[in-house]
């Protein structure tokens, strides 16, 4: 009889071992090595512990080893019959490979010539020889019949490939996001069964236009729905291919579009400002800046100086431009580079300003809904969306104060030099709001989840706003804080989409906010010249595209509403600057532009901003 070893503590189980120099650690991987008919005429001497002495295992052991043995050689046959059907598969694999390169696919010319066509338009040719061209978005290949759906920008459509068709070597080895060129007869898809457009193409002649990897480079590896947010930022040139993806691109674009009808419809005229300025609108701090020529410029903030130079002339306008911001947030709504919607109106009350932000808004949204194509985006991506009503919910300063503090909605507390003070804990000290406060994102997000509709926060503190904007009257006798006519629209799940508010129209008044906030007027004689040559009571806004469209299509962050986001995380993938020379011009631009740094605020003597 052999001898078998199983030491529990130090042993290894392998083939092989068994020894008392190499000696297994399970009695059930014992068994599982040892020879079926040799298993009744074989010793097993087992021990705990390597000081202990081997011994003969209990009966109940060997009982439970022999089944757990079992086990072993179940999953021992379950991987030998994968490793062959693996083998045979691969086998078959290259033998189709190897007739494949056998097989030449040649367009009969004796067929009608093919009608060259996007996806968009293809209903009307039903029953004719079509040529398509666009990107492999889903395969299936079911041996004999291999389906297709393509992608060309415009629509999605199902291709089917068999015979011939599906015996080349391109049908064969075929991946994910090649670019194809495909020509068969359209066909209406059989009752019962669905594709999109409710048709299909049945390829007589096609061919591969752009191969596309496979195994480790295949496109499912380098990007799946479990990829790191890291990593799908990396790959944003990649995730853009995906339906979610360019739907919500699409319905930006649609958004757009609605907008600027709106905008006709109400007399808007659109102009397009420059976006290297000379002068602020906002905070210096917060400017982008770089070398103009010698001179000192920046990245605009806000178009709305050059807007208000257009009334006299051009009467209400309205611009799409995009607005840049070197702000250090980090939240899922900022973006250091933005598409600002702005707009400048004439002879308005600060009433008529916001009636007039909430059409804009409300019949933009009913454009979007009636239009099948945009409806169905909306629905794609934001199944649950209804169009606000009208009209929003307007509460003054002093009653968001008080309503914050009435649903306990505090915020963080800090010391002179601007830092959150903490407790024992590390944790944030939380207050209640006070008046001139200024109120922060966490607590407008808890206000419009509580409230769930659109509402219009006014009446701000001029210490909250900027130099421009347009004082309250105040009562007789009235003490306290001076208000300004200002206002910001919060949408629910996002916040502020809209800061607008109305304009100092009195050109004494101007110089005295001017003077108030140190500024020196002498570059901006432009500015103060609207109010020397007919001035007029006017107000503008600006509204921030990506965030009315993570509220409308439910994004989770505004960087989903973005083509490429521009954040304080991220200008661009530098991982390979040296190498890529897209990134090197990257590398370029940020030592052109200081990303980094913070500017003062600019004086650059005369000229326009």
């Amino acid at each position: 009889m052999s001898t078998v070893y199983i030491d529990q503590a130090i042993g290894v189980d392998a083939p092989g071992n068994g020894t008392i120099d190499r000696p297994y650690q399970s009695l059930a991987y014992a068994i599982f090595s040892t020879p079926s008919t040799k298993v009744d005429n074989t010793v097993f001497q087992i021990r705990k512990s390597s000081d202990a002495e081997f011994d003969a295992p209990t009966q109940s052991a060997t009982k439970k080893a022999k089944k757990d043995a079992q086990g072993l050689e179940k999953k021992r046959l379950k991987a030998e019959a994968e490793e062959k059907e693996a083998r045979e598969r691969q086998e078959r694999r290259e033998k189709r490979l190897e007739e494949s390169r056998k097989v030449v696919l040649v367009e009969d010319a004796s067929l009608p010539a093919p009608i060259k066509s996007k996806i968009v338009d293809l209903e009307r040719l039903r029953g004719q020889r079509v040529r398509v061209s666009g990107w492999v978005h889903r395969l299936r290949d079911q041996q004999e019949i291999r389906f297709i759906v393509l992608r060309d920008g415009t629509g999605y459509l199902q291709v089917v490939l068999t015979g011939q068709t599906n015996k080349t070597y391109d049908a064969v080895t075929l991946q994910l996001e090649a670019s194809v060129e495909l020509t068969g007869t359209l066909k209406v898809v059989p009752e019962g069964q669905k594709a999109p457009g409710g048709h299909e193409l049945v390829v007589d002649y096609w061919k591969v236009l752009g191969a596309a990897p496979g195994a480790e480079e295949a496109f499912t590896n380098r990007l799946n729905e479990q990829s790191d947010p890291s990593i799908l930022a990396d790959l944003r040139h990649l995730v853009l291919r995906g339906e979610t993806a360019s739907n919500a691109l699409r319905l930006r674009a649609a958004l757009l579009s609605a907008f600027r009808a709106t905008y006709a419809e109400h007399h808007c005229l659109e102009v397009t400002p420059p976006c290297l300025v000379q002068t602020q609108v906002e905070g210096g701090a917060t400017l982008f800046k770089l070398d103009y020529y010698g001179q000192s410029a920046f990245l605009t903030q806000s178009s709305q100086l050059y807007l208000e130079t257009c009334l006299p002339s051009l009467g209400d306008v309205f611009c799409v431009q995009e607005s840049f911001r070197a702000e250090n947030s980090h939240t899922r709504r900022h973006l250091s580079e933005y598409t600002h919607m702005e707009a400048e109106l004439a002879f308005i009350t600060f009433d008529e300003l916001m009636t007039h932000i909430e059409a804009i808004i409300c019949e933009s949204i009913d454009k979007l809904l009636a239009n099948s194509s945009s409806a169905a985006l909306i629905k794609s991506l934001n199944p649950n969306f209804t169009a606000p009503a009208r009209p929003f919910t307007r509460m003054s300063y002093p009653d968001t104060i008080q309503w914050l503090n009435e649903h306990s909605i505090k915020h963080e507390t800090e010391d002179a030099d601007g830092n959150v003070i903490k407790d024992a804990d590390g944790k944030p000290v939380m207050v209640p709001h006070e008046i001139g406060d200024d109120i922060a994102e966490a607590a407008e997000r808890q206000m419009t989840d509580i409230i769930g509709t659109p509402v219009f926060l006014y009446g701000f503190p001029t210490e909250l706003k900027a130099f421009y904007m347009q004082r309250m009257p105040r009562k007789e006798g009235e003490t306290g804080p001076v208000y300004t006519e200002s206002c910001d629209l919060l949408m629910p799940g996002v916040g502020e989409i809209v800061g607008g508010s109305m304009r100092i129209a009195d050109m004494q008044e101007m110089l005295a906010a001017y003077a108030k906030e140190g500024i020196d007027p002498t570059p901006y004689y432009w500015y103060t010249d609207l109010r020397k040559y007919g001035t007029c009571q006017h107000g503008g806004y600006g509204l921030g595209i990506e965030r009315i469209l993570a509220w409308l299509a439910n994004r989770y962050t505004v960087r989903e509403c973005s083509l490429f986001p521009r954040h304080v995380m991220r200008f661009w993938d530098t991982r390979s600057c040296a190498d890529n020379p897209v990134d090197g011009l990257v590398v370029r631009l940020l030592e052109i532009i200081d990303i980094r740094g913070q500017s003062s605020v600019p004086m650059l003597g005369v000229g326009y901003p």
